[in-house]
């Protein structure tokens, strides 16, 4: 069994017409034909029935279909695995992080860790918070950097940092020194709050906010580089952890305001399902830093 048959028994599949099988494959009508024919013939069964110039699986064709892929992705796994080895990369680190940790300098510590461990391939894949236990438990990634707690009893959470909460608005133009300091009440009968940034804390800080200032009007926006690009824009205001507005408070582009209330704080929680030695060394070299 050639694997090119397979490859193109998978793309006839998929696309339903042997012609544009043909010029997604990059090979002649013809062709396919003659590896869907030698797979048959190997197989002892037929796996499509034409319908004028589309075809569609059989009931055998189905069931085989599902063996196809997993022939197709385990030689692609092989591919990769020896690259990986060629270009002298021995160990493979997948993350899976929430978009609001990725906001932080955590690029930052990635380009420092892989200075440290050149022999490190490492994959990110940004997922929400909500989803990331679910990519651990699944071996889908070895570690998950997430801003929920997880309470599954075979996974391991631990807490990498607490970060502190703060209202951030937009610059109004005056100088530092000579302007009088914002008014949290002010600026919050003044701006919609823009809330649910972040899966940690809102649903408790907003019900606070609420009975505080009954008047305040709220918008929900799901990102915070959303949230912040809409502050700056004079479209809000917002609660955000301090580290996701460090370079803009820097900048001057995002001011903080006194807060009179207890604001809660932000977690970062490392979620494991095997504590390896490649999950050990990366997160002790997180640890050095301040998300």
């Amino acid at each position: 069994m050639e694997l090119n048959w397979i490859q193109t028994f998978v793309a006839a599949a998929t696309y339903g017409n042997f012609r544009k099988t043909a010029e997604n494959l990059y090979i002649s009508q013809p062709s396919v034909t003659v590896h869907i024919k030698q797979l048959e013939k190997e197989l002892g069964i037929l796996l499509f029935e034409r319908e004028g110039k589309k075809v569609k699986l059989t009931e055998a064709g189905r069931r085989y279909l599902q063996h196809a892929k997993k022939l197709l992705q385990v030689y692609e796994n092989g591919v990769t695995d020896l690259q990986t080895f060629s270009q002298g990369y021995t160990t493979t680190l997948s993350l899976a992080i929430s978009p609001l940790i990725a906001d932080t300098i955590l690029p930052f510590v990635l380009k420092q860790y892989l200075k440290k461990h050149p022999q490190v391939e490492i994959s990110v894949s940004i997922i929400e918070s909500k989803e990331i236990e679910r990519a651990v438990w699944n071996e889908e990634v070895d570690i998950g950097l997430s801003c929920l707690n997880s309470f599954h009893p075979e996974l391991e959470s631990s807490l990498l940092y607490q970060d502190r909460i703060m209202l951030v608005a937009p610059h109004d133009g005056r100088d530092f020194e000579s302007a009088f300091p914002l008014e949290e009440e002010e600026i919050l009968a003044s701006n919609y709050l823009l809330t649910h940034n972040h899966p940690g804390y809102w649903e408790e800080l907003s019900q606070t906010v609420k009975r505080l200032y009954p008047s305040i009007q709220m918008m929900k926006v799901s990102q915070v580089h959303i949230t912040k690009r809409f502050i700056v824009e004079g479209l809000g205001v917002s609660y955000l952890p301090e580290s996701t507005v460090r370079r803009e408070l820097l900048e001057g582009r995002l001011l903080e305001v006194p807060s009179h209330f207890s604001l809660p704080e932000a977690n970062t929680f490392a979620i494991l399902k095997y504590r390896h030695k490649k999950q050990e060394e990366f997160l002790e070299f997180l640890s050095r830093y301040r998300l």
